[in-house]
């Protein structure tokens, strides 16, 4: 038997299979993948509470990240990064 037919039997994935679906979370929540991904993705998803866990902490981490990048930075702060990337830049390039 498959891991595939074992998985819809009731046991657990295997960890190549969550290894697999974990890599596709990303272009999940994108809306990057085609239908047929996209239901495989749902239905690991809906079997696999570990895979479920990490695709719940990668959709906050997406939405609070969304959420900062909505606020500017204050003047003073931009400036003073804006600063440093400088001076960096001049460091490098004066280094043999």
């Amino acid at each position: 038997m498959t891991h595939e037919a074992d998985h819809h039997m009731g046991s657990d994935p295997s960890l190549a299979e969550c290894a697999d679906f974990l890599e596709q979370i990303v272009y999940f929540l994108d809306n990057e993948l085609d239908a047929a991904d996209c239901s495989a993705v749902r239905i690991h998803l809906d079997q696999c509470n570990p895979c479920l866990e990490k695709y719940d902490l990668q959709r906050t981490v997406k939405s609070v990240v969304a959420r900062s990048c909505a606020e500017a930075a204050p003047d003073e702060l931009r400036q003073r990064v804006l600063l440093r990337i400088r001076q960096v830049q001049v460091e490098i390039r004066e280094t043999p």
